[in-house]
């Protein structure tokens, strides 16, 4: 057992060799981020990557740069070896894991060593749910913040998540962003050896959300049409996908409502949910969409939440 200080590894996007962390679980031994540490091995052992094991503890009284020279605090040591104990729970629970598990015991904030962490990994798991949070902080606050700053995808386990053989399913929405969820989405597909659902929401002007707006004076011929228009375009984003992840079952399904009652209802017989972090709704300018939080609170499957690239136009 060893434990870390925060790393400072440049961000690579897209470059999975790079992120040598692979994938990176946070746990605390409660029951749900024992969901999550199963979750995170199986996805590390199907693709053949390293596994990591994060808790965090947070000191009796924040450190000063001045203060290497004093003797560790006894509080802190404690704490400290809390930690390193509940990750040894994890060992005991990954002892048939086929591949390489590193273990890292992080002194801080948890949000902000698993933002840090993400730098380097592949995906970041976590449950919805913990029992005080890292030694110091609800899981459950974590796994509500960490997708707003996390530079990998993060997926929520949910705690009375249940293994599921469905299709992957992702929200699409026409940005940017939105075409990058579906691009992940189809690489875990393709990883899961199922298919994928693509699904969009046609929404009705007194919905109070906006992916597609309709105007309040069009017909119900209008909506009709722009519920082809729809259709369309997911078939358009389907040719794009199968262009670069060949070989997978692709379908695109519009349905009508508000995005986080459409999506809520998709999740329903899928393995796993995923959606960007910002969208063309309203507040497509916050940390984490509208859309995207919804569907962490209630969640009956996996969510993934992948956020956007550098270089991905606003829209």
């Amino acid at each position: 057992m060893h434990s870390a200080a925060q790393p400072n590894h440049p961000s690579t996007p897209g470059d999975p060799a790079a992120r040598d962390l692979g994938i990176v679980v946070g746990f605390d031994g409660s029951p749900n981020s024992e969901l999550a540490l199963d979750h995170g091995a199986a996805v590390a052992a199907r693709r053949g990557c390293p596994l990591t094991v994060v808790i965090t503890y947070r000191p009796t009284i924040p450190g000063y740069p001045t203060d290497d020279e004093l003797p560790p605090d006894p509080e802190d040591v404690a704490r400290r070896q809390q930690a390193e104990a509940v990750l040894g729970g994890a060992a005991q629970r990954l002892t048939e894991h086929p591949g390489t598990v590193s273990y890292l015991a992080i002194e801080g904030d948890s949000v902000g060593a698993l933002a840090d962490v993400s730098a380097s990994a592949q995906l970041v798991v976590v449950g919805a749910r913990g029992r005080g949070g890292f030694l110091g902080r609800v899981l459950g606050s974590v796994s509500m913040a960490l997708p707003s700053y996390a530079r990998c995808p993060t997926v929520v386990i949910p705690a009375a998540s249940e293994p599921c053989d469905g299709p992957v399913v992702v929200g699409v929405d026409g940005s940017q962003h939105g075409r990058r969820a579906a691009l992940q989405a189809a690489q875990e597909a393709a990883d899961r050896g199922t298919s994928l659902v693509l699904v969009t929401a046609l929404q009705t002007p007194d919905s109070g959300e906006y992916w597609f707006p309709l105007r309040p004076g069009d017909a119900a011929e209008l909506v009709e049409e722009h519920r082809t228009e729809l259709q369309d375009r997911l078939q358009q984003e389907i040719a794009w996908l199968l262009e670069r992840v060949p070989g997978i079952e692709i379908t695109g399904e519009v349905r009508r409502g508000a995005a986080a009652a459409v999506l809520h209802d998709a999740e329903r017989g899928a393995q796993l949910l995923v959606v960007g972090s910002h969208g063309r709704g309203r507040v497509a300018s916050a940390l984490l969409g509208s859309v995207s939080r919804a569907m962490l609170h209630g969640a009956r499957r996996p969510v993934m939440v992948v956020p956007p690239r550098a270089d991905d136009r606003a829209d």
